[in-house]
């Protein structure tokens, strides 16, 4: 099936992708994934932190399956009972008081900027200018690749949203000698993911949130990856204790079912009035009971918790691997079960490879890191098949 599937692939799907892994899967449970001949893989990527709740887990296949058999959708012209109780989630968990739903993280990341902007429009005050960080990643739409602070994802689409400025991560500095009076929102990852799992200091988020405050900008955080309990905590601004005026949600909110959120504080989030903003397809029946089933499951199995407790076991087994190995594992970082090993740069592709070919699920982010970021569920037993994998390529 593999084959034929590449060869429909190669035909038919416009080339974004290139050559993939070569396997294609037909179903899950838990960490595992079962290729077209049965073979078992385990997903330490989770989907690129969408799987939170691990793959076909019961109760979530049950609440979906009910909705699938209710309705999908209607529209937003009419109530929709999910999507006002996975606000009242959101905002009743969160430092948020309203929530808006769409149907990706770059979505989100979009709608928080229009926000900002309007924020400022609604005002009468001429502040449109965002500031974002270098090697960072805030989706694929024309607006978000303008924040995405990495040249190759710019460089096609120029020229890029006006207004938009990149400064070093972690270098209060800089940020502060780029705000300007036409500075309407800092946006920013607490935990960058895509350019290789690097988290931002707390004093430097500190720093940042007394700026804003100091020059009335709008606080932006970007949690679609480290959001839903990603870092042990329901967001990221809550493992800082830094709270954003606005911040995004997706990739795990949906259980893997898509969907995105933007949530805000009262005082931006009055900028939008009906007609400001909208969407088809967001907040539909389905992608909210997902998302409602997603909430349960944290309540019920303690997965902030559990992921506190695994995350710390693995990053000191992994700290452990690269006190044996200091000449190939540089660097083991992150927060939670979003966790980057940094490899040296010449062998970082072999043991990316190597893991995958050990079955063993990961990303290859920056050139040189390991991304893991697993289901919240992860046991004992599964962090030590990919610690026992790591070990064997070591040697």
């Amino acid at each position: 099936m593999l084959e034929e599937i590449k060869a429909l692939d190669k035909k038919y799907y416009m080339n974004t992708f290139g050559d993939r892994l070569p396997v294609v899967f037909d179903h899950g449970k838990g960490m595992k994934l079962y290729d077209d001949k049965g073979e078992v893989y385990y997903d330490f990527l989770g989907g690129i932190a969408v799987n939170a709740i691990g793959h076909a887990h019961p109760y979530f296949v049950e609440k979906v399956t009910e909705q699938i058999g209710k309705m999908v959708h209607t529209s937003s012209l009419y109530y929709i009972e999910n999507q006002a109780k996975l606000a009242q989630k959101l905002v009743e968990n969160t430092c948020a008081d309203r929530a808006f739903f769409a149907n990706s993280g770059a979505e989100a990341n979009e709608g928080a900027m229009k926000l900002a902007r309007i924020y400022f429009y609604k005002k009468g005050i001429d502040r449109t200018e965002i500031i974002s960080l270098n090697h960072s990643f805030h989706g694929r739409t024309l607006a978000t690749v303008a924040v995405t602070g990495q040249e190759h994802y710019q460089a096609p689409y120029r020229p890029n949203l006006p207004g938009v400025t990149q400064v070093e991560p972690n270098n209060f500095e800089a940020l502060l000698e780029a705000v300007n009076d036409k500075t309407a929102a800092i946006m920013l990852e607490p935990i960058q993911g895509e350019s290789g799992v690097h988290p931002m200091d707390k004093e430097y988020l500190e720093k940042v949130r007394a700026l804003c405050d100091e020059k009335g900008i709008i606080l932006i955080f970007d949690e679609v990856q480290t959001g839903m309990g990603r870092t042990g905590y329901l967001f990221a601004s809550q493992y800082y204790g830094v709270e954003p005026d606005i911040f995004t949600s997706a990739k795990a909110l949906g259980g893997g079912v898509p969907i995105g959120a933007l949530c805000a504080k009262q005082f931006v989030a009055d900028a939008f009035e009906p007609g400001d903003h909208g969407t088809t397809f967001g907040g539909n029946p389905l992608a909210t009971a997902a998302g409602l089933a997603v909430f349960e499951i944290f309540e019920k199995e303690n997965l902030l918790e559990n992921t506190r407790n695994k995350g710390a076991e693995f990053m000191s087994k992994l700290n452990s691997l690269k006190a044996q190995y200091p000449d190939k594992i540089t660097d083991v970082r992150g927060a939670g079960l979003l966790i980057g090993i940094q490899l040296k740069d010449e062998i970082a592709k072999d043991v990316f490879r190597g893991l995958f070919e050990r079955k063993i699920l990961t990303s290859l982010c920056g050139g040189n890191t390991i991304r893991i970021a697993p289901a919240l569920n992860i046991t004992s037993d599964e962090i030590d098949i990919f610690i026992a994998k790591l070990k064997e390529i070591m040697e």
